[in-house]
């Protein structure tokens, strides 16, 4: 069997918001594609002292602050790697290749125009994503409704699901037109509805529930569109993985009002799901926005929810 090669990445942030990115050497593994700057955690090593030390050999910093990103698993064939991705917020010294690489500071929308190794992808959704993600919650008319998303986006909110279970199809899509008209204002908006609904907007992307998810055999749109995905066990994680979703939510992290029932399945239950995802994670049910850090601290990349984010009638 392969040993499993344990990465330390560092996601290098400047102070305009752009992210460090390096070339690797024709003659490595994956050589001549970009990569996030980063290196082997040896054997007994704390993974912030690798990250550290790596980065000071690399690019030439060192590195003050730092914040769990995402942790994937990913088998080339050749070789295994488990890549513990860290965001690097502050640093000193100048970034440059100390070892003659290629580096480039690169906006975040622009990091999909490099060639990375396959590994990166969810790296680099990771970082696109926003640490909230809101679900549209009740409202009476579709006015409200826009009127509300729209409030939302104003207020920062930049990832949106629309879930409206009593509209018909036709209805749903009727709305959904009207609320991705907040595309244009930097959110990204995925629509809770059929795949032929979808296919007729311009959403940035779609979210399955759990039933939709377990019916379908593979990824039902390109890669430049986002696919979203509620989880609640391992069964429902695997096929999540399966058809290579971009993002999960997992739930119920904590009780919730609207599903009194259902058991909760903790932070540490989570972390564990977290773990075997490869893809960003969001933890739903009973989240409040104080959440969010317990989520990172857990692996997840943010919170999902209807109460924190939609203002109550």
């Amino acid at each position: 069997m392969t040993k499993l090669v344990h990465v330390a990445v560092g996601v290098i942030e400047d102070g305009q918001g752009r992210i460090l990115i390096a070339r690797r050497p024709t003659h490595v593994h994956q050589g001549g594609l970009w990569e996030f700057p980063g290196g082997k955690v040896d054997d007994g090593e704390d993974v912030i002292r690798a990250l550290r030390r790596e980065l000071h050999e690399e690019v030439g910093i060192e590195v003050s602050q730092t914040q769990p990103l995402i942790s994937i698993e990913h088998d080339y064939g050749d070789k295994q790697v488990w890549l513990d991705v860290h965001r690097v917020t502050a640093f000193q010294g100048e970034a440059h290749g100390r070892e003659g690489q290629p580096v480039q500071w690169v906006a975040v929308d622009n990091l999909r125009d490099f060639e990375f190794p396959a590994a990166n992808r969810s790296i680099i959704n990771a970082i696109r994503l926003p640490d909230r993600y809101m679900i549209t919650g009740e409202f009476a008319t579709s006015s409200e409704c826009l009127e509300k998303v729209t409030s939302a986006v104003q207020q920062g909110v930049r990832l949106i699901q629309l879930r409206a279970r009593d509209l018909t199809d036709v209805d749903y899509l009727a709305l959904a037109k009207q609320v991705i008209a907040v595309q244009e204002q930097g959110a990204a908006v995925l629509l809770n509805t059929s795949l032929e609904n979808f296919k007729q907007t311009n959403a940035v992307g779609i979210h399955l529930n759990s039933q939709r998810l377990m019916q379908i055999q593979r990824r039902p749109v390109s890669l430049d569109k986002l696919l979203s995905a509620s989880v609640h066990n391992e069964q429902e994680l695997r096929q999540a993985k399966t058809i290579d979703v971009d993002m999960i939510l997992v739930s119920p992290v904590l009780p919730t009002h609207s599903h009194p029932d259902a058991a909760a399945i903790g932070w540490q239950r989570f972390a564990d799901l977290v773990a075997k995802a490869n893809c960003p994670v969001y933890a739903l049910g009973g989240m409040h926005i104080d959440d969010i850090a317990t989520a990172q601290i857990h692996g997840g990349r943010g919170i999902a929810g209807i109460s924190s984010f939609w203002p109550a009638n």
